[in-house]
């Protein structure tokens, strides 16, 4: 049952989703303006809906436990070459997806407070808090799509039972900018150590760890180096976390004896590196409820990263959507969210299981039977099913 808005009447003051409408679509509110929810706003825009993305910041984005040791990288295991990959930073990929919107789609600093549908289910209404003001706003729609990540409030309401499961590690994780300093000793010894560095991903695996590292545009280096660990408790609803100097000093420490000089010389170069921590999830029973309310990307299919599918899943939601609404128009709009469910359940299934396999794997905990360490191995690698 659908959570009842909240709000004093004093407060409240309807803002509908009332440009004109094009050909056969509707009016569609988005919760979350991460990748998910920008890619979403793409798709229903190309679709001929209204769109409203509420987004919680105020603003686009710009640019501690014990570590075991481990043995270090002195041979390559496998390699997985062959096929198209590109990586990207995440705020470059969400700047591109954001400029490229038509103005006035997002509504940042709206925070998510409730939604309600009307008992014929005409339509539902969005409450939100605006941040800059504290006033509650009301926004009203045929269509709502929860984009809310992996801990989405929207899903909670259908699916409270379902708990995120705690992958048994967590992510250390930075970006070094190299810009400038091309010929110094850390990025020419990088080089070495790495040869191909710059067309390919490259996985270290060394005793109950791996890390990851490629590089991106504009001069950077990404890294990131899982750490088998106990659930950290944390604040709030992040999944990330700030460290303190001690904990930093002790990963600077442990990176000396687990991996090669220059990798470990990298992460104690990088500048304010982060602790993501791991959840996923079981694969959900469904997407979709009520023929208005359908869930995309984290929301729909918290995931391990380690399929490195996670954003590519998103993207994958917000066009089969799309051209499912496409197809069938405001008129069909259950039978439109009963397609996508059923286009993207399977598939999305089988990759969240496959990645969090991958993971354990990886990361030497408990496994039964074999896992093969190559991307190719992902579920619908080579492609997935985008309609009936």
């Amino acid at each position: 049952m659908a959570k009842r808005f909240t709000g004093t009447n004093s407060s409240k003051k309807k803002n509908h989703c009332n440009a004109e409408m094009e050909g056969r679509g509707g009016k569609a509110i988005v919760v979350g303006g991460s990748i998910a929810g920008l890619s979403c706003a793409h798709a229903l825009v190309s679709a001929r809906w209204d769109v409203a993305v509420i987004e919680k910041s105020t603003a686009p984005s710009t640019t501690p436990s014990p570590l075991t040791c481990g043995c270090k990288r002195s041979k390559t295991v496998t390699r997985d070459g062959n096929f198209n990959f590109l990586a990207a930073h995440w705020a470059d990929l969400h700047s591109l997806l954001y400029e490229a919107l038509p103005p006035g789609l997002i509504l940042w600093g709206h925070q998510f407070i409730s939604f309600q549908t009307y008992e014929d289910k005409s339509t539902v209404r969005v409450t939100c808090r605006v941040a800059k003001t504290g006033e509650i706003v009301e926004i009203e729609g045929d269509l709502l799509v929860a984009a809310d990540g992996c801990l989405s409030a929207i899903r909670q309401n259908f699916l409270p039972n379902l708990k995120l499961r705690y992958s048994g590690y967590c992510a250390w994780r930075g970006v070094l900018d190299f810009s400038g300093k091309e010929n110094s000793d850390l990025i020419v010894g990088m080089r070495e150590a790495y040869p191909e560095l710059g067309n390919c991903l490259y996985f270290d695996l060394a005793c109950n760890t791996h890390a990851v590292l490629y590089e991106l545009k504009d001069k950077r280096l990404n890294w990131i180096w899982y750490v088998n660990q106990p659930e950290p408790k944390t604040e709030g609803t992040s999944v990330t976390m700030k460290v303190s100097k001690d904990a930093l000093h002790s990963m600077h420490e442990e990176a000396d004896k687990v991996w090669v000089s220059q990798l470990a010389s990298l992460m104690q170069e990088t500048t304010d590196p982060f602790i993501n921590i791991i959840y996923n999830s079981d694969p959900l029973p469904r997407l979709q409820w009520e023929g208005k309310i359908v869930l995309i990307g984290d929301a729909a299919h918290p995931t391990t990263p380690h399929g490195l599918r996670s954003t590519n899943m998103s993207v994958v939601d917000a066009y089969v959507l799309g051209k499912c609404l496409e197809r069938n128009g405001l008129e069909g709009l259950e039978k439109a969210l009963e397609e996508y469910q059923t286009i993207r359940l399977p598939v999305v299934s089988e990759q969240v299981l496959h990645a969090r396999k991958l993971g354990r794997a990886k990361q030497g905990l408990n496994l039964l039977g074999e896992m093969q360490l190559e991307q190719r191995g992902m579920p619908y690698f080579d492609g997935a099913p985008t309609y009936l």
